[in-house]
């Protein structure tokens, strides 16, 4: 199997049980080892008391392109920390994109930055989240 392969079958297992992403409008655009890409369409449930994206739906769609980059081995991985920067404000109908590149990867511990983007290409924010790999597996190989 090749590492695009792993990765695919991997985002694949996570996809099947990954209602939040689901429930909020997230698709998977791209996956690789280390890598992945979701997209969303800012709808009016995402929007906060001033009309813009909710910082809450983007830190989401970041972290969720970041599960997937490091998840990308089939080696089961869970976030130990993240932050987020707000750069510029996300609107009501933008289609955000969120990139995940893994940094380093060193034993169990991962670093990972992902870039959400709006439509226009306009940087909204910037995230790093740090990876822990634990026990398991996504699907048997």
């Amino acid at each position: 199997m090749t590492p695009k392969e792993r990765a695919e079958k991997a985002a694949a297992a996570m996809c099947a049980d990954d209602r939040a992403s689901q429930s909020l409008g997230m698709t998977l655009d791209h996956v690789d080892e280390g890598t992945a890409t979701l997209s969303l369409t800012v709808r009016a449930d995402h929007t906060n008391g001033h009309g813009n994206c909710h910082g809450g739906i983007i830190f989401a769609l970041a972290d969720s392109a970041f599960a997937f980059a490091c998840n990308s081995r089939n080696q089961a991985t869970v976030a130990q920390h993240n932050s987020i920067t707000y750069i510029a404000p996300a609107q009501l109908g933008d289609l955000l994109t969120a990139t995940a590149t893994e940094i380093s990867l060193t034993g169990r511990s991962g670093i990972y930055d992902t870039r959400v983007t709006n439509d226009q290409g306009t940087v909204v924010a910037e995230f790093r989240g740090h990876s822990r790999t634990i026990r398991g597996t996504l699907f048997d190989e």
